[in-house]
């Protein structure tokens, strides 16, 4: 469970990074910027300490797994965000990935959870929608708002998805006889991504270019995209594939839906976003099921 919590704070961490180098220099540039850098340093580490491309057909479950999860899904999260706004798109990814990352693990690999198990996780879902829903109505076009609800539903499957593909990379590996650690995994899961980040950043910039970015909001922004690139889909993602190594995906995914919660207070640190008296609770709440599903 140690290491879904590390999950958990890194990308909070990458949350905030995000936001702050989205507002400078728009999201797809910022986006593939992050996944550039990300993909230098982990292709640093999986060649220099890790295994490299090593692993057969492990590694192409991991690349599939980068392309769906980093690739499909991230597209799809910028989808939804443009449209109902960070809270109830984090709200819909965070709370419907772990059931459906539950679901598919069932089905396809077989692996059952515990009743107390999904009793916690429930708790964590419960309390992660009382922390990020709205508190006031918000004012969204029928149509602009169903558009946004299933690019978020897509982009939980996405992230559902990929994180059991990585789990069944870890089962070839191991009748293999191989260990891919998280770094490594990381690496070859970006390899995947960073394509079809690239081809969507490519097709933005060829037919809504950001004509406002200048090298003056890239340099401001560069850091933020660095600390991002650094915090999640690097440390924070090698935290993941650690985890999904250890565990199954129905119990890393709900504690790695705590991410918005501990952005919570590093929101109100960095940009005095003070949270009400309902995301408190929702918090309280998500972090005592999340401590309550380590001991079960």
């Amino acid at each position: 469970m140690f290491p879904s919590f590390l999950t958990a704070a890194c990308w909070a961490f990458s949350v905030v990074f995000a936001a702050r180098s989205s507002r400078l220099v728009g999201g797809s540039f910022a986006n593939f910027g992050r996944m550039l850098i990300s993909l230098i340093l982990l292709a640093a580490w999986a060649h220099c300490f890790g295994q490299g491309v090593a692993g057969g057909k492990s590694f192409w479950s991991f690349f599939v797994s980068g392309v769906v999860g980093f690739g499909l899904g991230d597209i799809a999260l910028f989808l939804a965000l443009t449209r109902i706004g960070p809270r109830l798109t984090i709200l819909l990814t965070q709370c419907l990935a772990a059931p459906f990352g539950a679901l598919i693990e069932w089905l396809w690999l077989g692996t059952r959870l515990r009743s107390a198990q999904l009793f916690c996780a429930a708790i964590i879902l419960l309390g992660v929608a009382m922390a990020l829903a709205p508190q006031r109505h918000i004012e969204i076009q029928r149509r602009t708002f169903f558009a946004g609800a299933i690019f978020g539903v897509i982009a939980a499957l996405g992230q559902a998805l990929g994180a059991v593909i990585s789990r069944r990379a870890y089962f070839i590996a191991h009748d293999a006889g191989l260990h891919i650690d998280g770094g490594t995994a990381a690496y070859q899961r970006m390899l995947g991504g960073i394509l079809i980040a690239a081809a969507f950043f490519a097709v933005v910039q060829r037919f809504r270019p950001n004509k406002t970015r200048t090298r003056q909001h890239t340099m401001r922004a560069l850091p933020w995209i660095a600390g991002n690139a650094l915090a999640g889909p690097t440390v924070g993602v090698a935290f993941y594939q650690w985890a999904l190594a250890i565990a199954p995906s129905g119990v890393v995914l709900p504690i790695v839906a705590t991410t918005p919660v501990f952005t919570i207070p590093l929101a109100w640190f960095f940009d005095n976003d003070r949270p009400g008296a309902r995301s408190i609770i929702g918090g309280l709440i998500a972090v005592a099921g999340a401590i309550a599903l380590t001991q079960v």
